[in-house]
């Protein structure tokens, strides 16, 4: 794996709580109609903007972050970081697909995760 797919790895071990409740943010986008699922590249920290601009208006994002991963890990993580804090903060979902892709879901859309084999009890 490689030292980008590591950092991510990192960043997405958090704990994410089961129960959320809906914030302030959530009315914005709750009233719309269609959703859309959308594919954007991740190139510079101004982005980040952009993502959330898109998460509150309801859609789901698929973000690449290997364009930003050449020119800076740390910029990786730091664009990583603050999107999990403000997914968490609007009631969203956010993960990790694959070393070089994350899943941004606005309010009222989870994330299907699997659970580790070993923690199934017995």
């Amino acid at each position: 794996m490689s030292s980008f797919g590591k950092a991510l790895g990192k960043i997405f071990r958090r704990e994410k709580k089961e129960e959320y409740e809906e914030g302030e943010a959530g009315e914005s986008y709750t009233k719309h109609s269609v959703v859309y699922l959308k594919a954007l590249p991740l190139r510079n920290l101004s982005d980040v903007e952009v993502i959330k601009r898109e998460v509150k208006a309801g859609n789901i994002l698929i973000v690449k972050v290997t364009p930003l991963a050449r020119k800076s890990v740390e910029d990786v993580k730091k664009a990583v970081n603050e999107l999990c804090e403000f997914t968490d903060d609007v009631g969203g979902d956010i993960a990790r697909l694959g070393e070089e892709r994350v899943v941004i879901c606005p309010s009222g859309i989870k994330i299907w995760r699997e659970l580790p084999k070993n923690s199934v009890g017995g």
